[in-house]
């Protein structure tokens, strides 16, 4: 086995073992680890301070939209323009949890009709958070619903890895997508299907916790909002304002080409000046949300340390060869489904780019005495991997996530990541059986 394949294995394997068993920050993890096992394998000092830098290169986008995007739905909350569409919603779906769970699929589906992963995060979690803290209903159900609905919508044309993955084998994007259109289609009717089942689970749960679901009436009467409780900060009179702002806002994430931290760094300090025009009420506001932002921007950029080292140094590219080279001859010609079965943890510790710039041509040139096209390696790839992407570190969007909803990154990976697997693997089985792969 390559010493590069070791080492990133051993890092692989002793990061997930601090994360999960609570024995080191991630922020510790990505950041020294990566680095360690680089200079172990040879690497000199400036040869990784240049992995370093490339790889925090591609994250400090995301911490800079992290920080100004959690200020400003903050700001948002605290003013009230949370509390009329929580209420409008809650009527909607009354005291149904399971249909509460559905409309959170479906804001998440139409959220994600432009492929941007922040900007569906950043339309769902601010409205449903609310009222899942309201109704006492777990956050990582609403993380893993937003993730399943976020991860089949990804595989649209203008998506990230189905341009990847196109890209990777000299392809058209658009041709890719349509064939895999059916099997997209049962991987939402499964994420529909999840809310059915968690709806269930969470009604059992609330039950068994005393709360009376034919009481929830009067519980809905007066929803909090998730940041403050402070009246004297509502501000009733500039809720169209406010509105009107938020909708430019993802408006201008959707159809213009404006990056989106530049659009929440200013529509930030908008919401900011007019809603509290006095600048000791805005020092306190920003005072008040710094908590929510700085912990989880420092993992993200450490983040950049771990996809750095890893993505430039070839580690990954040793470690795919080695997956690849342990497989008897006899099942070579059914590598490609074998890696989209293992898409998903692959995809988790990999990320997007290695996946399908590295491994993805790598499995074709395997399969390809078998008869097997680059089109069909492809999309048995990216239906294994792209579910699976919200609970990835190597993904920036991720913490985006889980900052925006308050919970730690082991945490929703230890409860979401069976079910984003599960329903990776019942899309592959659905393509093996109806031949699109």
């Amino acid at each position: 086995m390559d010493m590069l394949a070791i080492v990133g294995y051993v890092v692989i394997l002793v990061m997930m073992l601090m994360i999960l068993k609570n024995k080191a920050l991630p922020l510790f993890c990505f950041a020294v680890l990566p680095v360690v096992g680089a200079l172990c394998a040879g690497f000199s000092v400036k040869e990784v301070l240049e992995f370093v830098n490339k790889g925090v290169g591609t994250t400090w986008k995301t911490a800079v939209l992290f920080i100004f995007s959690v200020v400003y739905f903050g700001v948002m909350n605290d003013a009230g323009m949370f509390d009329r569409m929580v209420n409008a919603l809650l009527k909607v779906a009354g005291r149904n949890v399971t249909l509460l769970f559905i409309v959170t699929v479906l804001i998440a589906t139409v959220g994600h009709i432009d492929g941007a992963t922040a900007s569906t995060y950043l339309i769902s979690f601010p409205v449903m958070l609310p009222i899942f803290k309201r109704l006492n209903l777990s956050p990582y159900v609403l993380l893993l619903l937003v993730a399943s609905a976020t991860g089949v919508m990804n595989l649209v044309p203008w998506g990230g890895p189905t341009i990847r993955a196109a890209t990777a084998i000299k392809g058209d994007a658009n041709l890719l997508w349509h064939s895999m259109i059916p099997m997209q289609i049962f991987g939402l009717l499964s994420s529909v299907a999840l809310a059915v089942y968690f709806g269930h689970v969470e009604k059992n749960r609330l039950a068994a916790e005393g709360i009376d679901l034919g009481n929830m009436d009067s519980a809905l009467s007066d929803i909090e909002s998730n940041a403050a409780t402070d009246e004297s900060l509502k501000r009733p009179g500039l809720y169209w304002f406010n509105l009107a702002l938020t909708a430019l806002l993802i408006a201008a994430l959707i159809w213009t080409k404006i990056p989106a931290f530049v659009v929440f760094m200013f529509g930030c300090v908008i919401a900011l000046t007019v809603n509290y025009p006095d600048t000791k009420t805005q020092m306190q506001r920003l005072t008040a949300h710094a908590p929510n932002c700085i912990g989880l921007t420092m993992t993200l950029l450490c983040a950049g340390v771990f996809l750095g080292v890893f993505a430039n140094s070839g580690m990954i590219k040793e470690m795919a060869l080695v997956l690849i080279n342990v497989l008897p001859d006899s099942l070579r010609q059914y590598l490609h489904i074998i890696i989209g079965v293992l898409g998903a943890p692959m995809g988790m510790v990999m990320g997007p780019d290695p996946y399908y710039y590295a491994v993805l041509p790598l499995i074709g040139e395997t399969v390809a005495p078998f008869g097997i096209t680059l089109e069909q390696v492809a999309r048995s790839m990216l239906i294994g991997e792209n579910v699976a992407l919200a609970v990835s570190p190597c993904v920036a969007t991720t913490f985006l996530a889980i900052g925006l909803v308050g919970v730690e990154l082991k945490d929703h990976i230890r409860f979401s990541f069976k079910w984003l697997w599960l329903i990776s693997v019942a899309m592959l089985v659905f393509a093996v059986i109806t031949d699109i792969v």
